[in-house]
């Protein structure tokens, strides 16, 4: 009873302080936080400060393990031909059509385990208007597809003659959509191995999200350095112990793309693993479209759709900084209660310890204000060829499930797992889940076949052997009559003398 009392009295009063410093920074017309960087008391070890800009320090965990045997990539995986033509119409129409083998059943597997059917996709896709205008996926080039705006589709099959009084589905397509805004095509052939701990050449980047910090990945920084992978994991610009500037400008998603840009640079390898949570997800996406070749695998935790950002003009984030300092406590509690699937001692002691949550009201403002991509739509990740693994947890109440299919749906090659007991935060929550689910992607390739036989060489040349043996048997059979009459001639010849004899 004493405990729950001092446990209200204490929050009581952390809410009355923060109200009440917000109230003087409105009256001195202050910022409402010091912005500078977290303090921590953790070890060097590890640890790096990087100047990504002047006065721009970002921190940054780097960890080389020791690896008592170092082991050369040697399997040469398989490859995937990433053959699609994305299409987008004046009427905001979106149509892509794979061309070549978008991945095989034995490349891609469902989340429950089973086998993807290599059928059409239908995704539903937001347009600029107010209805949702369908987008069709087909798989080969003999389905012809339409989608009108009222959201019913219509497929045909190449050989199927059309209904009387109505025309074929190219001719549809022809009276529909005659004027494309914007064509692309990619046609190329993409390698994918496994990446071992023992690969020198192999690097894992954690990219954390808006109010986060590299130590909310503690668990995954741990669990695969102990397997000998190389680890990078920096802290957002105001974020943790990085530096945290006093201008706006310095929170928006090109300048924080570009600090990420400067920190793959610096250590990236020759096959390169994303991992991104949430609205590190963005940056992840900007990484793979700049740098295709050095991205061999992508992670998505709870990154939402491919949609383009925009802030939003009704959010609470848009009051003035000293009015969110006194909403923090209540944030911080919305936050905890949308973030765990369960809001006990254990997640707000997580919530402590991995320093998550815990950034100024200026820079939350300004991280929620500063994100406008106009870019990243559909289009831009439906030219993605990078091999993607989605995990999302169920009770995410930020990130509807929903929106994590329709990515999986958009991506040529994209694996979605459903965790049902996580949410948001899902890689405190559920750590050894997550770790397995990321370790075996890692190691994943695609089945490689043995390659066919050359039948189409020896074929002709076994039937060119059969009619040589053909003719030969034919002009045997030419040369057997010969003899016959040759025979018949030197009986008849033989017979003559006999026959006069008789006589």
């Amino acid at each position: 009873m004493e405990k729950t009392w001092w446990a209200g009295t204490s929050r009581l009063a952390a809410m009355l302080t923060s109200f009440i410093e917000g109230l003087l920074c409105c009256l001195a017309s202050k910022s409402a936080n010091v912005v500078v960087p977290v303090e921590t008391s953790e070890p060097a070890d590890g640890y790096e400060f990087v100047e990504v800009k002047p006065g721009r320090v970002l921190r940054v965990r780097h960890i080389i393990p020791d690896r008592p045997v170092l082991e050369e990539p040697t399997g040469q995986g398989g490859s995937v031909s990433c053959k699609r033509k994305i299409t987008v119409y004046r009427n905001g129409q979106l149509f892509i059509e794979n061309l070549g083998d978008r991945a095989s059943t034995e490349v891609k597997n469902c989340h429950n385990g089973e086998s993807e059917p290599n059928s059409t996709v239908q995704v539903e896709l937001t347009d600029s208007g107010n209805s949702p205008l369908p987008v069709r996926i087909p798989e080969g080039r003999s389905d012809s597809v339409t989608a009108g705006n009222n959201g019913a589709s219509e497929t045909g099959a190449a050989g199927d003659a059309p209904a009387a009084g109505q025309t074929e589905p190219s001719q549809q397509l022809r009276k529909r959509r005659r004027k494309p805004k914007r064509s692309v095509v990619i046609d190329c052939e993409r390698k994918i191995s496994a990446c071992k701990g023992t690969h020198p050449d192999v690097a894992l980047f954690f990219i954390h999200g808006v109010g986060g910090s590299l130590d909310i990945w503690g668990s995954q920084l741990d669990f695969f350095s102990r397997l000998g992978y190389e680890v990078i994991a920096p802290d957002l610009a105001g974020h943790g112990a990085s530096t945290a500037p006093q201008i706006a400008a310095a929170y928006t998603f090109y300048a924080l793309a570009e600090d990420m840009r400067l920190i793959f640079k610096r250590y990236a390898r020759k096959r390169n693993i994303l991992i991104g949570h949430s609205y590190g997800v963005s940056f992840c996406t900007f990484l793979a479209h700049e740098y295709p070749e050095q991205i061999h695998k992508m992670v998505m935790i709870n990154g939402g759709g491919p949609t383009a950002l925009e802030p939003s003009l009704c959010s609470i984030f848009n009051l003035p900084t000293c009015v969110l300092h006194c909403l923090s406590p209540l944030l911080a509690w919305s936050f905890l209660k949308a973030g765990f699937a369960r809001q006990g001692a254990k997640e707000k002691q997580l919530l402590k310890e991995n320093n998550a949550f815990n950034v100024s009201s200026f820079v939350l403002r300004a991280m929620m204000s500063g994100q406008y991509w106009p870019e990243g739509d559909e289009v831009y990740h439906a030219e993605l060829t990078v091999p993607t693994l989605l995990v999302h947890g169920m009770h995410d109440k930020f990130v509807p499930v929903e929106e994590d299919q329709r990515m999986a749906e958009i991506l040529l090659l994209a694996f979605l797992k459903v965790l049902e007991d996580g949410s948001h935060m899902i890689m405190m929550e559920c750590p050894e889940a997550v770790n397995t689910l990321l370790h075996e992607f890692f190691l994943w390739e695609p089945v490689t076949h043995a390659p066919p036989k050359k039948e189409s060489k020896t074929r002709p040349e076994t039937a060119k052997a059969q009619n040589d043996n053909t003719k030969a048997i034919s002009e045997l059979a030419k040369v057997r009559p010969a003899t016959a009459r040759q025979t018949s001639s030197n009986d008849r010849t033989e017979d003559k003398p006999d026959s006069k004899a008789k006589k």
